[in-house]
C-alpha cells in the first residue's frame, strides 16, 4: 500500500512533468508555507519566493520543462533525477539544451514538501553552454586536466 510520501511523490512527479507558467501558482498545493528551496544559484524560504523562481524560468527561457527519471522514495524524504530540458531565448534559439540533476526533497507529515535542495553541475550543464563564459569554463576546464 502507498504511503503518503509516495503519494506526495507521485503529485511532485506529475506536477514537474506537467509545469507551466499558469500552473506555478499550485505550488502551494505541494509546498509548505516556509519550504526551502536551494540550487546552485538560490536558497530561499517561503513559497512566494520559490513560486518567483520557477515563474522566472518561464521568461528567461523557451520551452522549460523536466523529465523525472528515477525516484528514491525513503521515510519522509525522496531523491529524483532528472533531465531539464529548454532552449535559451537570447542566443542558440533552436538549439535544445539538456541539464541533468537530482532533487532532495524532505515531506512534513501532511505531504508537504519543506525542503527542496537541487544538485547539478552549473559548469559542465550551464556554463561552458554561454558564448563567452563557455570558453574561459573549457579553458579551465583543460589546465585543470592536463
Amino acid at each position: 500500500m502507498p504511503t503518503r510520501t509516495h503519494l506526495a511523490v507521485d503529485r511532485i512527479v506529475q506536477y514537474f512533468e506537467t509545469l507551466s507558467p499558469d500552473g506555478v501558482a499550485q505550488l502551494g498545493t505541494l509546498y509548505g508555507p516556509q519550504a526551502r528551496f536551494v540550487d546552485p544559484f538560490n536558497d530561499v524560504v517561503g513559497l512566494p519566493a520559490i513560486e518567483g523562481i520557477f515563474a522566472h524560468m518561464f521568461v528567461a527561457l523557451e520551452a522549460p520543462r523536466f523529465v523525472i527519471t528515477e525516484r528514491i522514495v525513503q521515510g519522509q524524504q525522496c531523491f529524483l533525477t532528472w533531465d531539464f530540458h529548454f532552449r535559451f531565448k537570447s542566443f542558440q534559439k533552436d538549439t535544445p539544451q539538456t541539464i541533468r540533476g537530482g532533487s532532495h526533497l524532505v515531506f512534513s507529515d501532511e505531504g508537504l514538501v519543506t525542503l527542496h535542495r537541487d544538485y547539478w553541475d552549473a559548469a559542465a550543464e550551464l556554463y561552458e553552454k554561454l558564448p563567452v563564459v563557455g570558453s574561459v569554463m573549457r579553458w579551465l576546464k583543460r589546465r585543470a586536466n592536463s
